[in-house]
């Protein structure tokens, strides 16, 4: 009788307390659904998330390569799993499938690349002084005493009244770029960056080494070397290395990606610095001359050549993609997207033979999350409003070029795809007492994750190395490119019971050892909480959005906001 008594004291209070509570549904979410939500994120399971790990990152998958056996035992093992959870296939012709066109173009490696200044010669060895490829569809592509042209950071923003091309014609020439922004100092306190120029400590697109080949392309230049330095890249020259050696897929336009560059590659910073030395240049000097708005292109006196012979490899690879529809039959026809993409480098020649490139955190943990979040989503008692996609994305590792089709090829319509939320390397170390938001400040997205961390009584931050350009390196940017707001969260850093420095060690440890490279495991020490924590936030954060009156927005000032609204207008959706 005591515990009868107690129930129905505990049920008139929560009546009580629900019948308090405001229906604050418009903005950054409800927070009177916690009952609606409860038995979604009980379903987000550790234990089950490390088994698809351990399956998508088995030697049996091969490290995922697209165009391999272990695309074909992916792509069925996902597609197996969403029909399992009962979701509806996402394609409307009635497959889970989205059919992504590639070209894999694999140059020979024995190729050289020369420098050439008078009767000083030097020749540079293919993976370890130099890396170099070829979009073109093409078996052969090179440049051949092709005059070498340094253009400074290669940024042309009228924007910023920055222009390192000065009208000078660098038409079939090869391009000699930093890396990143030009680092312009803060005219108030020369020891900062400047915040109006370039983001300050925040990379810009323009940082972006995606932006250098791009721009190097519309100057019609032949070829653009990007000189790699480890600390304002995040990253060592061996995940230049393998991120670019091997086999290298592209999307093919209909010019078979002749109005690209015929060569684009990275050189090490000693083989840029013996380059400038070959006609008596200072690489640093020179560098620091870069950072200036009457920096002009500076032609270097040495002429480069390299032959590429390709192997050619026509892929049909595939997005994965299933649907929960919304429960209003006025909003199902809107979408709220969870990306993760399954695909990573496939297995390599190495110094011990063939190595498998297993991929665990990157990412056949988000691959995994993906998975959770649709089983937690087909356990609410009533879907929300609006429809839920989950589309796992090939070919992110080679440019993000799935997600890429999938924005350029929308199955739905981008301007009733009211978010997207992109899960790329899920933390699995523990929880933590934060979580970080990559371009915070960048939409409303933000604000319905700090309300739902908040919930788990969590804090947000921003990335901490916003000069690494992160938000530019997954696929959430490729839907922020076409104006649909965008979410790139990523862990935390405050881990619960560890010391101070733990996150940072962690991250640290991460970028040095595991990044792109074979070790990039399942280990026995790993502790799923953490990841399952983030996995029930970011659910929180999508029902919400799906459930709510309006569509999330860009914040004032952010270069993705009038695309955006350009796009609802043309719709004819009113916000």
């Amino acid at each position: 009788m005591r515990h009868l008594l107690a129930i129905l004291c505990l049920a008139f209070a929560l009546l009580l307390f629900g019948c308090g509570q405001p229906n604050n549904s418009s903005s950054s979410g409800s927070t009177d659904d916690k009952a609606a939500l409860a038995p979604a994120l009980a379903a987000i399971d550790g234990n089950e998330l490390l088994q698809h790990i351990k399956t998508l990152s088995s030697d049996q998958f091969g490290g995922r390569g697209p165009g391999t056996q272990g695309e074909e035992l992916t792509v069925n093992y996902l597609t197996d799993q969403f029909k399992g959870l009962g979701l509806k296939p996402g394609n409307p012709d009635g497959t889970y499938i989205q059919k992504v066109p590639l070209v894999g173009i694999t140059p020979d490696p024995s190729a050289k690349l020369t420098f050439k200044a008078g009767s000083k010669e030097s020749d540079l060895k293919y993976k370890d002084d130099f890396v170099a490829w070829t979009r073109h569809v093409d078996e052969h592509a090179a440049i051949n005493n092709s005059d070498l042209i340094f253009v400074g950071y290669g940024v042309e923003a009228p924007e910023y009244n920055w222009n390192d091309y000065k009208d000078v014609d660098v038409k079939g020439k090869t391009l000699v770029m930093l890396i990143n922004d030009p680092p312009v100092s803060d005219p108030n306190d020369p020891s900062k960056l400047d915040p109006k120029t370039f983001g300050g400590n925040a990379m810009t697109y323009y940082g972006r080494w995606t932006y250098k080949y791009e721009i190097g392309a519309k100057k019609g230049a032949a070829g653009v070397l990007i000189v790699h330095e480890k600390i304002p890249a995040g990253y060592d020259w061996n995940v230049v290395r393998d991120s670019n050696s091997g086999e290298r897929f592209n999307l093919v336009s209909p010019d078979k990606n002749m109005n690209r560059c015929a060569i684009e590659g990275w050189i090490t910073l000693d083989q840029a610095k013996n380059l400038f030395a070959m006609t008596g240049k200072d690489f640093d000097a020179m560098k620091k001359q870069a950072v200036s708005r009457d920096f002009k292109p500076v032609p270097l006196g040495v002429t480069a050549s390299v032959s590429l012979t390709n192997t050619l490899h026509f892929v049909d690879s595939r997005n994965v993609v299933a649907k929960l529809e919304g429960s209003d039959p006025g909003h199902k026809d809107e979408y709220v997207i969870y990306t993760a993409h399954w695909d990573h480098f496939g297995t390599k020649p190495g110094p011990n033979g063939n190595e498998i490139f297993h991929g665990a955190i990157d990412n056949a943990s988000g691959t995994a999350g993906l998975l959770e979040l649709a089983k937690g989503f087909t356990k609410l008692a009533t879907p929300p409003k609006r429809s839920i996609l989950f589309i796992s994305v090939t070919s992110e590792e080679q440019g993000l070029l799935g997600s890429q089709y999938y924005a350029e090829n929308p199955l739905y319509p981008l301007a009733k795809t009211l978010a997207n939320i992109n899960m790329d390397e899920l933390n699995v170390h523990g929880k933590t007492k934060d979580i970080t938001i990559v371009g915070l400040g960048n939409s409303d997205l933000d604000d319905y994750t700090t309300k739902a961390a908040a919930e788990q009584g969590r804090t947000v931050h921003p990335d901490s190395s916003p000069e690494k350009g992160f938000y530019y390196r997954s696929d959430h940017f490729n839907f922020a490119k076409v104006g649909v707001p965008a979410l790139d969260p990523n862990w935390g850093e405050d881990f619960v019971g560890q010391p101070a420095d733990y996150g940072k060690k962690i991250h640290d440890d991460w970028d040095e050892h595991y990044y792109h490279t074979p070790n990039d495991q399942v280990y026995p020490d790993w502790d799923m909480s953490g990841a399952v924590q983030d996995l029930q936030l970011f659910l929180t954060v999508g029902y919400r959005v799906a459930q709510a009156d309006k569509y999330p927005q860009w914040k004032p000032g952010t270069e993705f906001k009038a695309t955006r609204e350009a796009q609802l207008k043309a719709a004819g959706i009113q916000q």
